[in-house]
């Protein structure tokens, strides 16, 4: 019925290369290299070997990558700093990682990211209760990875 493909395991060479693409192509942590080398076939040492080198080669850095991670979601996405870091805590990145990256984010451009999402999402709203639409508002925000001190604060001072 159903057959498995006989697939041929690259030696260390091999999956060294590729990971050197995977790692250049964009920056990766420890456990999306980790996986790729096992769903290449490698185990054990093999794959212990293979990302000491792309250490050593600084083809992976987890400082680098939590760093431009954060920057990345923060910028593009809108994500605020609880989804990064909890983004990065579901990557097994260190914590030491972690902090190094949410120096990416600066404060100011932080809050004017909250005010940002607020007002381009009351503009959608139509709901005219004034109670209603701050708790939609700041639920929204929140719901981003926004902190709900910093989201209120900044709700409280929209003039609605």
């Amino acid at each position: 019925m159903f057959s498995k493909k006989n697939k041929r395991v690259p030696g260390k060479a091999e999956a060294l290369e590729k990971l050197q693409r995977y790692c250049v192509y964009q920056d990766r942590c420890h456990k999306e290299v980790r996986t790729k080398l096992l769903d290449l076939g490698l185990r054990g040492m093999d794959v212990e070997e293979v990302i000491i080198a792309l250490i050593e080669d600084k083809f992976l850095d987890e400082e680098r990558f939590a760093r431009s991670y954060a920057r990345g979601k923060f910028r593009m996405k809108k994500w605020g700093k609880m989804r990064i870091r909890k983004e990065l805590k579901f990557k097994q990145v260190s914590e030491y990682c972690i902090k190094k990256g949410m120096t990416e984010i600066d404060d100011e451009e932080y809050y004017e990211t909250i005010v940002g999402l607020l007002e381009k999402k009351n503009a959608t709203l139509k709901e005219p209760n004034s109670y209603k639409r701050k708790n939609k508002l700041a639920t929204f925000v929140i719901g981003k990875g926004f902190e709900s001190f910093l989201v209120w604060e900044a709700v409280n001072e929209l003039k609605l």
